[in-house]
């Protein structure tokens, strides 16, 4: 983990024609000592009289009204901060600041502005068994930004309370976000990194304040958390933790513990006393990440391109998956990739042991791999094994399902003392028959997502006609839209006459991208994690865990199983899970939750904690109340003996492309749209930035400007 006193980090802007005298130096160094002594005053809540705190008694806890998180926001309606306190860790709110309580949860009655007084002598024993005090406690930011947008200011949830944690809602600038100058002409912001930025000065906020004794929580067990875009953000804290590359987005922003030396290099340290502040997080949990961008549409191409039997709605783009996938390919062995079988508890080359450490490559033989369209190698193996491995952990977790309805193999509903008799292994294959329907314990496809009707690679994929609706149909993104193109759309462009004014934009696009913003930084390099994971500039969390849906059809699942080899490789713990039948965002199911994995973490890494292990299921003694299954029949392509799985690898495509919902390219859209907007500039509300994609269309024009918006016969 990274460590420092002084970040010698030179920004360039303050390298050009840096010839200052000494005297110069001197002014500038006070300058900035009292700039820094601003800042922490502005963001110490103590010095803050406008903060208040409400109570509630439900969850028994205090949360603490919204306030900048920053001393210079751009945006203050959107770069503010709020925390949620259990109330065991506060014996009430000192009022007239003589330390003492003089509001408690006993005699609360309204909004009220004071302090904390903090009981540094009580515990919360939570649900799981794990024990924390106000000292000691985890910190959860979380990290909203869904769709890579705006979240405005809002206050924390009480929803962690009962656990022990301390609970943070932070509201960050976001794609299409605008502001204005002195002369009030409206400008662009938010565009990355600036949504990152906006979460990791949060994380500096609250972790100053906690040093000063202002709120309960340990600094050292901060923990992201977020889906979709907000699964992005979350993970992306967690990779760029304290990188030194965010630094002049930070201190730009006046956040507390950031601060630019007269040399142009950064401190981190606060107060008299040198303590340094860190914008990095212990753990992370994110539900489906939407990143890396920039590898996002070779991924999602490659992973439609492996199902022989996938129906592109045009020739241009089953062209362009062609293309990318062998741009993916070429990409995944450029990086040499490789893991240990024990770390990922897989016997990747199928020899007995998980004991080798594997090459990571993807191999063309067209003859040899004509059911994947030629595509096969370790990198795909493992690919396969993970679904595997998914699937043997639902078949296993059933006993947990206490509310599905259960049917014999002729369609008739079980009886309560059937289904108490059941077997784990009678549920397991009634399941894989499809023999069942759903409760809320199963329930987990999320907004976005899709789940498959379990056919193999013959079964039909088409979406029904009467579901291409706006949104999922032709509309694509404009300019004044935040849309994509749906894999249903039958349209390559609406905005464009020609390919070559297509290739154009994305020629302009992407080479202003590439000169830099203010700071010299390429705004899409910044926002890929796999830059930074294992960097030696890069503080690296304990441990992270990334869930997918399995069926979902918004991110792929290449892009998750990158991340977490590239963890595992720079000595993090990490964990992959991809929920079969899940959709977008899924929820946690059978006995996981968040909660439960954050205390086994700190169960596992915090010495003298208790070790958490998820709790014994209750079979189910009484059948669920649906009329007709509704589960998809699987057996007909997957085999299970013996409590393992098996399928091939063209039936895990076809399963995963049944949930597809994105054109190709479904990030960097020809028409723009989502994560387009992102890398905008002041000027430029969206902005084309694959470089793979330009690789492909500058490469490939001559067949490709044929196909463009070009409907056939």
């Amino acid at each position: 983990m990274k460590r420092k006193q002084i970040i010698t980090v030179i920004a360039v802007s303050m390298l050009i024609g840096f010839t200052a005298c000494g005297s110069e130096n001197e002014n500038a160094a006070q300058d900035n000592k009292e700039k820094q002594t601003e800042i922490e005053s502005a963001l110490n809540i103590a010095d803050n009289d406008e903060i208040t705190w409400t109570y509630d008694s439900q969850s028994d806890s205090w949360t603490m009204s919204v306030t900048s998180a920053v001393a210079d926001p751009e945006l203050p309606d959107y770069q503010g901060v709020s925390v949620n306190v259990p109330g065991a860790y506060v014996k009430g709110i000192d009022t007239d600041r003589d330390g003492i309580e003089d509001v408690t949860g006993q005699t609360y009655s309204e909004e009220v502005n004071g302090q904390l007084v903090i009981d540094d002598t009580a515990e919360i024993t939570n649900v799981n068994g794990q024990t924390y005090a106000a000292s000691t406690a985890p910190v959860i930011i979380n990290t909203g930004a869904a769709g890579y947008s705006a979240q405005e200011n809002q206050k924390a949830s009480s929803g962690n309370a009962a656990y022990g944690y301390i609970n943070v809602a932070c509201g960050n600038r976001g794609k299409q976000s605008t502001a204005a100058d002195e002369n009030g002409e409206k400008y662009y912001t938010g565009d990355a990194p600036l949504c990152l930025v906006d979460q990791k000065n949060a994380i500096r906020f609250v972790k100053y304040n906690i040093m000063l004794g202002n709120l309960p929580g340990n600094t050292e067990y901060f923990v992201s958390t977020g889906g979709s875009g907000g699964g992005a953000h979350a993970a992306m804290v967690a990779a760029t933790s304290d990188n030194p590359d965010f630094f002049p987005y930070e201190a730009e922003a006046g956040a507390v513990g950031i601060y630019q030396e007269e040399d142009g290099t950064y401190s981190e340290a606060v107060g008299s006393d040198g303590i340094e502040i860190s914008d990095g997080v212990w753990g992370c949990v994110a539900y489906s990440a939407i990143t890396s961008l920039q590898e996002a549409d070779m991924a999602m191409a490659f992973e439609y391109y492996l199902d022989t039997d996938y129906e592109f709605n045009t020739d241009f783009q089953r062209k362009m998956a062609e293309y990318l996938s062998q741009e993916y390919m070429d990409y995944i062995n450029s990086q040499k990739l490789s893991v240990h079988e024990s770390a990922v508890d897989i016997d990747i080359n199928e020899d007995g042991d998980k004991e080798d450490v594997v090459d990571l490559t993807i191999e063309y033989d067209e003859k040899k791999y004509a059911d994947t369209n030629g595509y096969g190698g370790t990198y795909l193996t493992l690919y396969l094994k993970e679904f595997e491995k998914n699937l043997e952990w639902y078949l296993e977790n059933l006993d947990y399902a206490d509310d599905w309805t259960w049917f014999d193999s002729d369609g008739n509903v079980l009886s309560d003392e059937n289904v108490a008799q059941m077997t784990t292994e009678e549920k397991a294959q009634a399941f894989l028959e499809g023999r069942y329907a759903k409760g809320q314990s199963g329930e987990k496809a999320g907004p976005g997502g899709g789940i498959p009707d379990g056919n193999g690679p013959k079964g039909e994929k088409k979406l029904d006609e009467d579901l291409v609706t706006s949104g999922m149909g032709d509309e694509v993104g404009t300019p004044d839209a935040g849309t994509t193109q749906s894999a249903g759309t039958k349209t390559d462009s609406s905005n464009y006459s020609s390919y070559e004014e297509m290739l154009k934009s994305y020629e302009s696009d992407i080479a202003s991208i590439e000169e830099g913003d203010k700071y010299g930084n390429n705004i899409v390099d910044l926002y890929n994690p796999m830059n930074y994971i294992g960097s030696e500039d890069t503080e690296s969390p304990a441990w992270t865990r990334v869930v997918m849906g399995a069926s979902e059809g918004d991110m792929s699942l290449f892009a998750s199983m990158n991340m977490q080899i590239a963890w595992l490789n720079s000595g993090t713990d990490a964990e992959l899970e991809w929920q079969w039948d899940g959709g977008h965002v899924p929820s946690e199911i059978f006995g996981e939750s968040l909660a439960l994995y954050i205390d086994e973490m700190y169960g596992k890494y915090v010495e003298g904690a208790a070790e958490i292990t998820k709790a014994a299921a209750q079979s189910q003694t009484k059948n669920g109340t649906a009329s007709e299954a509704a589960g998809a029949d699987i057996s007909s392509w997957v085999s299970y003996l013996n409590g393992q799985v098996n399928f091939a690898l063209e039936d895990a495509v076809s399963y995963r492309t049944r949930g597809a919902s994105k054109a190709i390219p479904g990030f960097d859209v020809v028409d723009y749209g989502q994560e387009t907007y992102e890398f905008g500039s002041a000027t430029q509300d969206a902005r084309h930035f694959d470089k793979y994609v330009l690789k492909v269309l500058q490469e490939e024009r001559t067949v490709l400007a044929e196909l463009f918006n070009n409907e056939g016969e």
